[in-house]
């Protein structure tokens, strides 16, 4: 454990020290709890690690010493309460972060990311992506580098967002279709490489955009407490899909799990660059939105911009209605599809699909229950991705993910 000598710690060293030495093991189940909220105290701490009250101590302890955490040692006790008020424990706010990176079809951005998902800092969003994968990442890890300079905190590892299936263990991003990178680009490699040009410390990962939206929001938003959480979303261009299961990605045997994008909703329906008709991907779209309402994309801003703009803004023009309508239809069929096969105990929609939802969340909730066996018997719900830039935040705990796991380790 950390050998400096710490004021905060209670009592006399040697028994402080054994105390550790049997909660070793328990540092990285501590930070996680503390990291998705679910130990906002030591007492329920104490609890969720089956340890004693005097073991939960010195691993909080422990974990402050490391930067990590802040414990509060002096709270108030709740109106009502009774006995001894418990230490808070809380995300240490000036503590160490990570680079989070995410590349889409209309742009690319930066930003770090502490524990507890908190994003300290982003970059202005740059919208013109090159079709060399190299020069994208290497102009944004170098935005990130200098937003670590300007703010001076260390950074414990860099993730990277993209909207591809990324191939396992090479880290391919094997169909980039709206990025016009070459299928198959190494992107883990590229951004490594990058990451390491820029004198940064840390592991570096890529993986798909979808995917890590799904992770943040089930550790820090709308998916928080599920045990079977299915994320859908559309992006500015095409639909992907994602699976939490027991608070891990289900990514399958080489990452390319849950294309659910190429999922027939619409047989006699649009082409669909999979070489299939109809799909999620060309029917539910901000493209697919924009055309069925009648709209034609304007250069001014992105897709998915102008898409959520229009329902937000114009939902009572008959032709904005019954656009909406249409992909709502095609989008529970979907679902409905998702649940007969996965049976997930929540559903959460990102992007256009949770602006959607919010346009007419019984109308959705309808067609899924109507189409889907588990839908009938049990009701899912469905609910609206919570957080703003969800794919970064999730980026970002790909970087933390080792530190969650061992803490002295990672960071020694």
């Amino acid at each position: 454990m950390s050998g400096k000598a710490d004021p905060r710690r209670a009592g006399d060293g040697t028994t402080n020290r054994a105390r550790l030495d049997r909660g070793r093991g328990a540092l990285g189940p501590a930070l996680e709890l503390v990291h998705t909220g679910r130990a906002p105290t030591r007492a329920v701490l104490t609890a969720e690690l089956s340890v004693t009250r005097a073991t939960a101590g010195a691993v909080a302890a422990e974990l402050e010493a490391l930067g990590l955490i802040r414990v509060d040692a002096r709270p108030g006790a709740a109106a009502g309460s009774q006995g001894r008020p418990s230490h808070r424990l809380a995300v240490a706010e000036d503590g160490p972060v990570a680079l989070a990176a995410q590349v889409h079809a209309d742009g690319y951005r930066a930003a770090l990311v502490g524990l507890g998902g908190r994003i300290v800092a982003t970059t202005p969003g740059c919208e013109i992506v090159d079709a060399d994968p190299a020069k994208v990442l290497g102009s944004v890890v170098a935005a990130g580098a200098d937003l670590l300079r300007r703010t001076g905190r260390r950074c414990v590892g860099a993730g990277l967002a993209v909207p591809s299936a990324v191939a396992e263990p090479e880290g391919l991003a094997l169909n980039p279709l709206h990025l016009a990178w070459p299928a198959g680009a190494p992107v883990r490699q590229i951004f490594a490489e990058q990451v390491r040009a820029a004198g940064l410390d840390g592991p570096a990962f890529a993986a798909n955009d979808v995917n890590l939206a799904a992770l943040a929001e089930h550790r820090h938003g709308a998916g928080r407490g599920a045990r079977d959480l299915l994320c859908v979303a559309t992006g500015h261009r095409g639909v992907g899909g994602a699976l939490v299961l027991d608070g891990r990605l289900h990514s399958g045997s080489s990452g390319l799990a849950l294309e659910v994008g190429h999922l027939t909703v619409n047989p006699e329906g649009r082409p669909c660059h999979c070489g299939s008709r109809g799909c999620l991907d060309v029917e539910t779209d901000p493209l697919a939105f924009l055309t069925a309402a009648g709209r034609a994309p304007g250069p001014e801003q992105s897709l998915l911009q102008q898409s959520i703009d229009l329902i937000r803004g114009h939902y009572a023009d008959p032709a904005v209605r019954t656009a909406t309508e249409t992909l709502l239809d095609r989008l529970g069929l979907g679902l409905a599809g998702l649940v007969n096969i996965l049976n997930p105990d929540r559903i959460i929609l990102g992007g256009l699909h949770g602006t959607l939802l919010d346009a007419d969340p019984d109308r959705l909730r309808a067609v899924v229950a109507d189409r889907s066996l588990w839908g009938r018997s049990g009701g899912v719900p469905v609910l609206a991705c919570a957080l703003d830039h969800n794919s970064l935040v999730g980026a970002a705990e790909l970087a933390w993910q080792p530190v969650l796991d061992d803490p002295l380790t990672a960071l020694g």
